[in-house]
C-alpha cells in the first residue's frame, strides 16, 4: 500500500480534469443537439482513458500506481497527489461507464436547459473522480465537498417530485453536517502527525497525505476519537442506518441521473476502505467499534428490505434496498477479515450495475405511465417484453441470484461474516429472503398476471437508446457473474495489505498491553 508506481504520462489528471474542462467548452455552445452530442463525446473519452487504466493496471499488487504528487501548499503539507489501486481502480471505470448512461439516457428526457444539465452532469463526474483519486486529505475533502454544488443543481432544478427543493436542501444539509465532523477528524490526524514530525525532527512538519500518515502511529484514545469523527463523516454520505433518511427523498425526488449516481457509487463507504479502516487499524477492530457498527449493518439490513417490502413505489422501493444493501457492505467492511472485505469492495462495485440499473429500469417505467406507482402496472411484459425481460434480469442480480454479479458480493460478505461471528451471518441471511421478496413480489405484480386497466395499449418497447443502456448493464452484471476473477484479481493485492496492516497493528497493540502488564 505504501509504494507507489509513477507514469510517464499525467492520465489520472486527465481523466479528473477532462470533464470540468468540457463543461467549461459547454458554456460556448448554444446547439442544444451539439451540446448533447460533446457531451457524449467527452464521456466516452473519459471512459475509454479509464479503460485504459484498468487495461495497464499491475493486478494482485497493493502498489499506488500511475501516481502524481505535486505539491500544493507546502507550508501545511497540502499536496495534489492522486493515484489507483486496487480498492479505487474500479470505482474510477464504473464512474465513466455510468456517466456515459446517463448522457445517453438523458438525451431524450431532458429537454430543459439542456446545457446547464450536461454542464452539472460533467462537473459532478470531476468531483466523484475526484474523491476516488485523491491520496491526499484535503484534496479528498475538496472533491468531497464540491460535489454538493452539482448534485443540488440536478436534484432542485431537473427533479421531477414536487418536494424536489426541499430533498436536495436536506441532502446539502445532511452532507455538511457529517463533513464537520470528518474535517476534525482530518485535523487531528494532521495534529498527531505533527507531534510526531517535531519529535523525531521530520524535513515535513505537517502532511495530509494517506502515505505519510499510514507510517505515524496514533494513540488507541486518539485512534477511537478519529474513527467515529471520519465515520460521521462518511456514514451522513454513505448513508449508514440510521443517518439515511435524505436517501428516500433524493432518489424519489431528483432526476433519473442524480439517483443513478447517488445509488450507484457507494461514496461513504469507500471512505471507509479508504481512510478510516487503514489510518486507525486499532479503532476500527476493537470489540466495541466492530460491535457498533455491525449492529447498524445488521439494523440497515432489516430495516431496508422490510421497508422495501411495503413500499408501493418503485423508486421509493428502490431507495430502502439501497440502505439495505449498504448494510451487507458494513457487516462485510468491519468483518475485518479477507473474505469481507474484498465482498464489500466487489459488493460496491456490482451495486454500481444492479442498484444504478434498477433506476433506469424505474425511467423507463415512468417515461411510459408517468409514475412509478404499482397502481399504475400490472401485466406490461405482455405489451413491453424486452423491457420486462430485462427488468428481470437486472432485478436478480440486485437479489443475488448465482449467475449474476449480486450473488458474487453477496457470498464472500456472508463468508466473512461466518468467519468473524456465525450470530452476524446469521441474521445478514435474514436480508437475502427478504430481498428477494421485495423484488419478486413487485415484478410479479407489476409485469405479470393480468392487464392492468391504467395501461396503455399503445405502448411501446424498449427503444435504441434504453436497449443500449440495459444490454451495457446486462453484460456487466453476467460478466461479473459467471467470471468474476479478474475483478478480483485487481483488488486482492490491496486487501491483502489492509488485511495485513489489521493483523500488524493488533498484535503490536497486545504486545503493548503485555509489556506494560509486566
Amino acid at each position: 500500500m505504501l509504494e507507489e508506481l509513477t507514469a510517464g504520462f499525467p492520465i489520472l489528471s486527465c481523466i479528473l480534469f477532462l470533464p470540468v474542462v468540457g463543461a467549461i467548452v459547454l458554456w460556448f455552445v448554444d446547439d442544444e443537439d451539439t451540446v448533447r452530442s460533446s457531451t457524449l463525446t467527452i464521456a466516452l473519452v473519459e471512459l475509454a482513458l479509464a479503460v485504459f487504466v484498468l487495461l495497464r493496471f499491475v493486478p494482485e499488487s497493493a502498489a499506488m500506481q500511475f501516481a502524481e504528487r505535486v505539491q500544493w501548499i507546502p507550508a501545511l503539507g497540502i499536496s495534489y497527489h492522486v493515484a489507483v489501486d486496487g480498492i479505487s481502480v474500479l470505482f474510477v471505470g464504473l464512474t465513466a461507464f455510468l456517466t456515459v448512461l446517463v448522457v445517453v439516457y438523458s438525451w431524450d428526457t431532458i429537454r430543459q436547459q439542456v446545457k446547464l444539465y450536461m454542464m452539472c452532469l460533467l462537473a459532478l463526474e470531476t468531483t466523484t473522480m475526484g474523491v476516488f483519486l485523491s491520496l491526499d486529505l484535503i484534496l479528498f475533502f475538496v472533491f468531497w465537498e464540491l460535489m454538493l454544488i452539482p448534485s443540488y443543481f440536478l436534484i432542485k432544478l431537473w427533479g421531477g417530485g414536487a418536494d424536489r427543493q426541499y430533498a436536495a436542501l436536506k441532502f446539502v444539509i445532511y452532507t455538511l453536517l457529517g463533513s464537520v465532523f470528518m474535517l476534525v477528524g482530518i485535523a487531528l490526524l494532521d495534529i498527531n502527525y505533527h507531534q510526531w514530525a517535531s519529535l523525531h525532527h521530520s524535513d515535513h512538519a505537517y502532511s495530509f497525505d494517506l502515505l505519510e500518515l499510514l507510517t505515524v502511529p496514533i494513540p488507541i484514545n486518539q485512534q477511537i476519537l478519529i474513527f467515529w469523527l471520519l465515520f460521521l463523516g462518511f456514514a451522513f454520505k454513505a448513508p449508514v442506518f440510521p443517518f439515511h433518511t435524505w436517501l428516500p427523498d433524493a432518489l424519489l425526488e431528483g432526476p433519473i441521473g442524480m439517483a443513478v449516481v447517488l445509488a450507484g457509487l457507494k461514496l461513504g463507504t469507500f471512505g471507509f476502505i479508504r481512510f478510516s479502516i487503514p489510518l486507525v487499524p486499532d479503532a476500527s477492530s476493537s470489540e466495541t467499534t466492530v460491535m457498533v457498527v455491525v449492529v447498524l449493518g445488521l439494523c440497515a439490513i432489516l430495516y431496508g428490505a422490510w421497508m422495501a417490502l411495503i413500499q408501493p413505489d418503485f423508486r421509493r422501493l428502490l431507495a430502502y434496498s439501497s440502505v439495505s444493501h449498504l448494510g451487507f457492505v458494513v457487516v462485510g467492511l468491519f468483518a475485518l477479515n479477507y473474505q469481507g472485505l474484498q465482498g464489500s469492495l466487489l459488493t460496491m462495485i456490482n451495486l454500481g450495475f444492479s442498484t444504478a440499473g434498477l433506476f433506469f429500469i424505474a425511467g423507463f417505467l415512468y417515461s411510459r405511465q408517468q409514475t412509478t406507482q404499482l397502481s399504475a402496472f400490472g401485466g406490461m411484459a405482455k405489451q413491453v417484453p424486452l423491457l420486462a425481460t430485462f427488468f428481470l434480469i437486472i432485478g436478480l442480480a440486485s437479489i443475488g441470484l448465482p449467475g449474476t454479479n449480486g450473488f458474487v458480493g453477496e457470498f464472500l460478505i456472508l463468508l466473512g461474516a461466518f468467519e468473524a461471528k456465525w450470530w452476524v451471518g446469521s441474521v445478514a441471511v435474514l436480508g437475502v429472503i427478504f430481498g428477494a421478496a421485495y423484488f419478486l413480489w413487485y415484478y410479479e405484480r407489476s409485469m405479470l398476471g393480468p392487464l392492468g386497466s391504467t395501461v396503455k395499449s399503445t405502448m411501446s418497447d424498449l427503444q435504441l437508446r434504453e436497449m443500449i443502456i440495459a444490454v451495457a448493464l446486462s453484460i456487466m452484471i453476467l460478466w461479473i457473474g459467471l467470471y468474476p476473477s479478474p475483478f478480483l484479481r485487481i483488488m486482492n493485492g490491496s486487501v491483502q495489505a489492509l488485511v495485513d496492516r489489521l493483523h500488524h497493528q493488533n498484535t503490536a497493540a497486545l504486545d503493548n498491553r503485555m509489556t506494560e502488564r509486566r
